[in-house]
């Protein structure tokens, strides 16, 4: 009974390892997922949120505590005696510790635009890391459909090699009852090795290039598996929606709360400060000995006159934006030009395909006449062999003009924003 489920558990476990598959949009996930890259968004956010954290710890109050002992060479004295009074000078040594308070009162909001700032800035390099992984599916399409044709390839050459097997049974037989000659035999069977080298070839060139795309997605990937082959719609009409779009915004928006920043950064500042001590001498320099003390005030700031700096930095700005602005007029166009390319190379392949259908049909009327004609020995296995050939190759192309329609839409998909 054992040894009866371990056997079903086996053959289940080789059943399921054969028929694993995997799919374009798997791939862009697990690109996403696992590429070292993906894990700085979180990081970044982290490091954010840490960031304007400590940015509106500045809003609560400033607490330090000092002290100190010193010794002077000079201290105040009166430079005249008074009748019947007699005022003694401050001592040297002097000693003071203090407990001071500093609370901002108003800054013209500006913790709150470099929080801001800080949002945005987080956000653009998020959106960075967003364009790097996307720039990803352009390499896992070439990966994924160069697999998939393989796999056509793979197809056709069973079918070739089942047709071409029944073929040369029949043509042992005409060999054994003289009706054939030998070498026609020869032909096939030699015919039938070079199928098996190319399947050969197939099988370690999809087993590269699995690992290949398995490293890229940093995923185990059977070189058992079967790649699904997609159904992708050409809609030209689509709104672009690449992340590089959303780039260019953040950063303009960067600009903008830049400019607040610099502006706020000249208005005027208000604290208010507290100092409690106990020293000798204390506010009374003319006691000379340990007493307590204490001070309550407000203290105005406004930098009124900073040599153009704001000014400056102002314009700096305008330049970036300016930059920014190019950039994205750049990459539209360029962009643009591939959406073309890949619109006209799936015209023409549509138009391709729709021709490959009547030459196999007219390919499979032609082997099956010659098929005939070898039954009757009017032609030569070699002859058949060249037919049949013409015929496999037909249907090879078609499975290529497929693939390579489906490669430029996954492409335009991936080049207009739309890829998921």
């Amino acid at each position: 009974m054992k040894k009866g489920l371990f056997l079903l558990l086996m053959i289940f476990s080789v059943f399921s390892n054969a028929q694993q598959t995997l799919s374009l949009e798997e791939c862009y996930i697990l690109v996403n997922k696992n590429y070292p890259l993906a894990r700085q968004t979180d990081l970044l956010q982290q490091k954010s949120t840490l960031e304007i954290e400590a940015l509106n710890k500045s809003k609560l109050p400033k607490i330090d505590l000092n002290a100190q002992a010193t010794y002077q060479s000079d201290v105040t004295q009166l430079p005249f005696q008074l009748p019947n009074v007699s005022v003694n000078p401050p001592n040297k040594d002097q000693y003071r510790a203090t407990l001071d308070v500093n609370q901002l009162l108003y800054n013209g909001g500006m913790i709150d635009a470099n929080a801001k700032l800080k949002d945005v800035q987080i956000k653009t390099q998020q959106q960075q890391v967003e364009v790097n992984l996307y720039q990803l599916k352009t390499r896992i399409n070439q990966l994924y459909f160069s697999v998939l044709l393989l796999q056509e390839r793979k197809a056709i050459l069973f079918l070739k090699q089942e047709q071409l097997g029944s073929k040369i049974k029949e043509v042992k037989s005409g060999v054994k009852f003289g009706a054939i000659l030998p070498a026609s035999e020869k032909v096939l069977e030699a015919e039938n090795l070079k199928i098996k080298q190319q399947l050969t070839e197939i099988q370690f060139d999809k087993k590269r290039l699995l690992e290949n795309l398995s490293s890229l997605t940093f995923s185990s990937i059977n070189e058992n598996t079967t790649l699904v082959k997609p159904t992708i719609a050409s809609d030209f009409s689509a709104e672009n929606s690449r992340p590089e779009l959303k780039l260019f915004d953040l950063q303009n928006e960067q600009i903008q709360v830049s400019k607040k920043v610099i502006f706020k950064n000249n208005l005027p500042k208000i604290n208010a400060f507290g100092q409690a001590g106990y020293g000798n001498p204390g506010l009374n320099m003319l006691d000379n000995s340990f007493q307590t003390f204490y001070m309550v005030g407000l203290k105005a700031n406004w930098n009124v006159f900073d040599w153009n700096k704001s000014k400056t930095d102002q314009q700096a700005l305008l330049i970036a934006e300016a930059i920014v602005t190019s950039e994205k007029e750049t990459f539209l166009l360029n962009n643009n030009l591939q959406l073309q390319e890949m619109e006209s190379e799936i015209k023409k392949s549509e138009e391709v395909i729709l021709t490959d259908a009547e030459i196999i049909d007219l390919r499979e009327y032609v082997v099956k006449s010659s098929d005939a004609q070898l039954k009757n020995g009017v032609i030569t296995s070699s002859e058949y062999l060249v037919e049949l050939i013409h015929l496999y190759d037909a249907k090879t192309n078609q499975r290529l003009h497929e693939i390579q329609l489906a490669l430029a839409k996954a492409n335009y998909q991936v080049i207009k924003g739309n890829s998921n």
